[in-house]
């Protein structure tokens, strides 16, 4: 059943009403990733938490499609912010309350904007975890490799990791390689000639600063979102 995001403000439902709603503007997956980290960001930095955080959530959309190059009309963000906030309601019409709603976000993203310091280009895990995927697909026999979605899995978990802010805690390449990591060991698959007891990893080839426990602990914040979604139900 859809969430009733009425009844949530914690960052794990705001940002999955940030994702429902990008995908319902038809934003790239890159765009609603941006929103996702920007609201982190935001949060991260703001002393003052009374932030109405679904306002937020929409603004970060906004300026999303912004730095994407990948511009959404406001009134598609207030409409599409304010269905999913308040399922069944109709589109508003142009009165008090849209021109409420328009100037609350347009005044949010100058709020965004200077809490973020002007910094709002995001470098996301997903060109690093395209450029590593394609070489894996080399490394391992093309039977282990089409018999499971590896691919589609590494993406999901990549995607479910931005419902959380510890995100912001690792380098966008540690994450990728988090992501298939898990994918693999989900499927048991082997990289061949890999031997991760003994430091030898598939992952070496790429970085040269991630260590066991620093992959280990990455792949357990992954988990840890499934955790959260289980107990939201």
């Amino acid at each position: 059943p859809p969430v009733d995001y009425k009844e949530h403000d914690d960052s794990y439902h705001v940002v999955r009403f940030i994702f429902e709603c990008g995908m319902k503007l038809n934003a790239s997956p890159l765009s609603i990733s941006t929103a996702a980290i920007l609201f982190h960001k935001f949060f991260k930095e703001a002393e003052n938490s009374s932030y109405d955080k679904y306002l937020i959530a929409s603004t970060c959309l906004y300026l999303s499609g912004k730095v994407k190059d990948e511009p959404v009309k406001v009134r598609d963000v207030i409409n599409v912010s304010r269905n999913t906030l308040h399922r069944n309601s109709a589109p508003l019409d142009l009165g008090e309350e849209y021109w409420n709603m328009r100037d609350a976000i347009v005044q949010g993203e100058l709020l965004l904007m200077r809490m973020l310091k002007f910094e709002v280009t995001i470098i996301h895990p997903h060109k690093y975890m395209l450029h590593y995927l394609k070489s894996l697909q080399t490394w391992i026999y093309p039977e282990a490799w089409e018999k499971v979605p590896i691919v589609h899995m590494a993406y999901s978990f990549l995607q479910d990791f931005h419902y959380v802010p510890v995100i912001l805690d690792y380098k966008p390449q540690h994450i990728a390689i988090a992501c298939i990591n898990l994918a693999l060991q989900v499927y048991g698959v082997q990289v061949p000639y890999t031997d991760e007891d003994e430091g030898i990893t598939w992952y070496s080839v790429f970085v040269d600063d991630l260590t066991k426990d620093h992959i280990w602990e990455i792949m357990e914040n992954i988990m840890d979102v499934y955790e959260k979604e289980s107990e939201s139900q």
